[in-house]
């Protein structure tokens, strides 16, 4: 007897939804869009001053007149907010860090004047010492030369305090000091900025990717063969991690961020599945330095790794990204949209 075995065929196959770049649109699971970016800028004193920062090809310190000048291109690029890190002169660095708060001070001064020029663009401002002090550390150090916690939030709070009165929409605090959200934010109150927005570095892992930002922001020869240890977060805890993050929020943070990006995806997803808040991660400078150098030398394809590596971000449960990228991506994503509109 001769038996007929009828072949079977798979009933669901995924590939259909693959096959067409209508149908991958159609069924794309997470969206990038120019609302997802936030562009940091790193500022300067003097006047129409611009100086390349050799580790981060592309990016540079520039004077407030330059950055007004930015400011228009990224208002027209639809990048709802930038992220402003201030290059401090070496003779206005102290021990104290007396010029963080100086209300006439770099940040303070570019504040003002961008929110004159460019009220609808949102302005983050970076609340740490690590610009302002002659040690590189990002706190006050004793007579051990230990950070002092408390020593530090006393300045951290004058600092925060002088960004929102030049007219901060977001005080960032990236120190990583115990108690410093909950002290800010009481300043803030005290002082009737209740809708300034507190954006906490809630777990900043003191990692290696952040080499090229200490060179654009001068602390890195200040801070010489030191580290960031005894504050930052340790790169092998995550429990820990989203402990800070949890005290951030009951100290009043509106949105906390992870930093860096690639590597700490798992804590973005863990701390947006846990805590269902507004949840922001930083593509890191030697992130920006890695895809870029490889760009150049022909190894990567530039756009489709730095889309490629957004994504993720946001697949991991990311609200917004802080990237150096944000210009080029939103000019990306401008001629793919129009490319799509044509007939």
């Amino acid at each position: 007897m001769t038996i007929h075995l009828q072949r079977r065929f798979p009933k669901t196959r995924l590939r259909r939804m693959r096959i067409a770049p209508f149908s991958r649109r159609l069924t794309a699971e997470t969206h990038l869009t120019v609302d997802d970016l936030i562009y940091p800028l790193f500022i300067m004193d003097g006047k129409n001053h611009k100086e390349s920062i050799q580790s981060m090809p592309g990016i540079h310190r520039i004077s407030i007149d330059l950055l007004l000048q930015e400011a228009e291109e990224i208002v027209r690029l639809g990048i709802p907010a930038i992220a402003l890190f201030p290059f401090i002169s070496t003779e206005k660095k102290t021990l104290l860090a007396e010029e963080a708060y100086n209300p006439d001070g770099l940040v303070q001064s570019a504040v003002r004047q961008l929110k004159k020029t460019h009220p609808e663009l949102g302005i983050i401002t970076d609340v740490a010492l690590d610009p302002y002090t002659s040690h590189g550390q990002d706190g006050i150090l004793d007579q051990k030369g230990y950070v002092s916690n408390d020593a530090t939030i006393a300045v951290l709070a004058k600092q925060a305090l002088s960004h929102a009165e030049a007219g901060a929409d977001i005080i960032a605090p990236s120190d990583m000091m115990d108690g410093r959200i909950g002290i800010i934010r009481d300043t803030l109150e005290s002082a009737g900025f209740t809708q300034t927005l507190i954006l906490a570095y809630a777990a900043k892992y003191a990692s290696s990717f952040y080499g090229p930002f200490r060179e654009a922001v001068g602390s890195a020869a200040m801070l010489g063969k030191a580290d960031k240890y005894q504050y930052q977060m340790d790169p092998r805890n995550q429990a820990e991690a989203l402990h800070e993050v949890a005290m951030d929020l009951q100290e009043g943070a509106d949105i906390v961020m992870i930093k860096p990006g690639m590597p700490y995806l798992d804590m973005v997803q863990r701390t947006k599945s846990l805590f269902q808040v507004p949840t922001f991660v930083y593509q890191v400078s030697g992130e920006y330095a890695m895809l870029k150098a490889s760009a150049q030398l022909g190894w990567l394809d530039e756009k489709a790794t730095v889309m490629e590596s957004l994504i993720a971000m946001k697949r991991a449960g990311a609200d917004a990204i802080l990237t150096y990228f944000a210009k080029q991506v939103a000019e990306w994503l401008r001629f793919d949209y129009h490319r799509q509109q044509s007939p």
